[in-house]
């Protein structure tokens, strides 16, 4: 079958930037779909993505489907004939239903009957005929929050679309997409080549348009090549630049030539917070921030311009003419929030609502300040610190930096704190508060930060939940996940030996009458469990793993996974099966028992062999195994739990445990119950079984 390379671009205003790269790669993936769906084979498909493109090579495309013979199952032979041979109406039907007689179907012969068939060959459709409905099928499920319409046209993109660009081999696919009429050409750049560009066969396209168009299409390429320079220049000036990828995939987006220029701003800037001068030439001006050996920020800056001028120092006056009031702005901020001292901001916080039922913003600070204290007095941390912090930590939200720049919370706090001269472990608690912000970001790494960061969080889970308005679905206005997330990380990663239970009994005590919801806090603990369960799968523990230790409800974290780790290693154990069957065959038993069973075995009323011998040893393990509980060695002690096995395999082979004597049943029930109850002193066994 013959097969030629397929050129598509869809020609638009600018594409948002933020978005450009989710466009491309879900137009491949729509686009490739298509091609499977209609039979249609191709070879490597390439994507191309720029401010005003979206475009797709693909190779070796078919040129029309396979033929395929078309097999339709019918009613089977018995149904479809009368006993004098005549066609059923259910033959008759299908005949018509597939455009044919009953005498022209065929039959089919199987383990489960014969039946009439339908076969027909059906002859595969040109991909030109095909390609004009995937290519519309592929736009229409981009992934577009809200699309728009543009002058008279009915249509609808994310932006107004100028050209459409589609070529199989030689030819053009004839079709109409946007309201845009398919051809063969191409625009290059804006400014420096507007013109249009004729593609004469599709494996040139990129060349061309970047060689006469002024345009570098692939967005990867496109990337390196400002990586390259923004490295280059950074080291001519003698400095490192801040590349972060969000920044740079953007700076991707919107540039289709990029050019690098430099520009500077005056030192004294450098007086003002170094965050907030990267943030508003990140965020605001999509510049790449330079630093010295040192890792200090520099007066330099970096900027990509979409267009290759004789000129560049224009640009960069530029840029620096718009810069420059900005980082004015951040330095004015920073000189006026100093002549006041955040603790001067605590009265205000009571005009700012947290949330209704909860109260203010203050509320919430004296909540935290003494849940801060608490969890201070649990972790080694020093109490008046955690609550000097707790009551300072909200304080950086009414100065002028934060609220012109958002981000700049907990950071402008730290450095207000060192500026009026408080302790600079409260400094850095002030900014270790809000960590960690994201999945994978650090964690408060100083004992007053951690105390603070763990208040917060457990107040605002118990708050939430105390009032009604836990998440649902993708709901979660309060950021509920990540608290949770947060809390669950802090205290793994920094090994806290501090009880969850009391750690939320405390805040649903300083939160009091404003809770309404009287299961709020089994509720918070369910939703850190469920939290904390995903975690560990994703680290390799099983579900049935965390159930089992779950199940006896470890007071820490710690001491959770210590006996996760031990029942991990008791799985590998030969006896470990045969254990916990018979745990789950123990707890089945004494799950339907409807006698009393006595706390105690009575060695007198053991008649068995197999039952004197299980009490025996069951007694000799307590006697080594309970040093071992109490030195939390779990690992060791269900290891010695292991040599059970023998004992507990005999006892059912040889007992009875449902007897007619009351007593006796009693007893035996007590038995098993006492041997459960020590292998529950690490985990629920039983559960480990399917």
């Amino acid at each position: 079958m013959s097969a030629q390379d397929l050129i598509f671009e869809l020609g638009t205003e600018e594409l948002p930037p933020v978005a450009l790269k989710k466009l491309s790669a879900a137009l491949e993936s729509e686009f490739i779909a298509g091609l499977k769906n209609a039979g249609l084979e191709h070879g490597k498909v390439i994507s191309y993505a720029a401010p005003r493109r979206l475009a797709l090579l693909v190779e070796g495309l078919a040129t029309r489907q396979p033929d395929r013979r078309m097999e339709k199952r019918g009613p089977a032979v018995q149904a479809a004939f009368d006993a004098d041979g005549k066609p059923t109406r259910a033959a008759e039907g299908f005949a018509r239903s597939c455009g044919t007689t009953v005498e022209q179907l065929g039959r089919m012969k199987t383990d489960k009957g014969e039946w009439l068939v339908y076969q027909v060959e059906e002859k595969g459709r040109p991909a030109a005929e095909l390609l004009p409905e995937i290519a519309e099928t592929a736009l229409n499920r981009l992934p577009i929050p809200k699309r728009m319409r543009w002058g008279s046209s009915e249509a609808q993109f994310v932006r107004p679309v100028h050209w459409l660009l589609f070529r199989h081999g030689d030819d053009i696919v004839p079709c109409t997409l946007l309201d845009a009429e398919a051809g063969t050409v191409t625009h290059g750049h804006r400014f420096h080549h507007p013109e249009a560009i004729e593609i004469r066969t599709p494996a040139e396209y990129a060349d061309r348009l970047e060689s006469e168009g002024k345009v570098i299409a692939h967005f990867a390429t496109r990337r390196q090549n400002i990586k390259g320079q923004v490295e280059k220049v950074a080291e001519t000036l003698g400095g490192r630049a801040d590349m972060d990828d969000a920044l740079l995939d953007e700076v991707t987006a919107l540039n289709e030539w990029p050019v690098a220029i430099t520009g500077s701003f005056e030192e004294r800037f450098l007086e003002v917070p170094p965050e907030a001068l990267i943030l508003t030439m990140k965020k605001n001006q999509k510049y790449f921030p330079l630093f010295d050996g040192d890792g200090r920020l520099m007066n330099h800056f970096i900027t990509i311009a979409n267009i290759d001028s004789p000129r560049p120092e224009v640009i960069a006056e530029g840029n620096e003419r718009v810069i420059r009031p900005r980082l004015a702005d951040a330095m004015f901020f920073w000189e006026q929030d100093g002549r006041q001292k955040l603790e001067d901001h605590i009265e205000s916080l009571k005009t700012v609502v947290f949330q209704k039922d909860l109260g203010s913003m203050y509320d919430k600070t004296l909540r935290v300040a003494a849940l801060a204290r608490w969890i201070a007095a649990r972790t080694g941390a020093d109490e008046s610190l955690a609550e000097r912090a707790a009551m300072l930590s909200r304080c950086d939200l009414m100065t002028h930096m934060v609220g012109e720049f958002a981000d700049m919370q907990g950071i402008m706090g730290r450095y207000q704190a060192l500026r009026d001269g408080e302790p600079e472990e409260v400094a850095l608690a002030l900014e270790e508060f809000y960590l960690p912000r994201y999945s994978g970001d650090r964690l408060p790494a100083t004992p007053t930060g951690i105390a603070l960061s763990l208040a917060e969080k457990a107040d605002t889970l118990m708050g939430i939940f105390g009032i009604g308005m836990k998440p649902t679905g993708d709901k979660d206005p309060f950021a509920l996940r990540r608290a949770a997330l947060g809390l669950l990380r802090i205290v793994r990663e920094h090994s806290l030996a501090i009880e969850l239970d009391a750690l939320l009994a405390e805040a649903e005590t300083a939160l009091g009458e404003r809770l309404k919801n009287g299961d709020a806090r089994a509720q918070v603990k369910l939703f850190l469990m469920e939290r904390l369960k995903v975690m560990l799968a994703d680290e390799g523990v099983y579900g049935r793993l965390f159930e089992a230790v779950a199940a006896v409800q470890p007071a820490t974290l710690p001491d959770l996974e210590a006996r996760i780790q031990a029942v991990q290693a008791f799985m590998t154990l030969p006896e470990a099966e045969s254990l916990a069957a018979a745990n789950k065959r123990i707890r089945n038993i004494l799950k339907k028992a409807k006698d009393a069973i006595p706390e105690s075995v009575d060695a007198g009323m053991l008649r068995e062999d197999a039952e004197k011998a299980l009490f025996q040893t069951l007694e000799e393990m307590r006697q080594k195994v309970e040093p071992l509980l109490a030195e939390r060695d779990y690992g060791a002690a269900l290891k010695a739990l292991s040599g059970l096995r023998d004992a507990v395999d005999r006892f059912f082979d040889d007992v009875m445990v449902n007897v007619d004597d009351a007593a006796l049943r009693a007893n035996r029930l007590a038995l098993l119950r006492n041997l459960s109850g020590l292998f529950l002193r690490v985990a629920d066994i039983s559960l480990l079984q399917q």
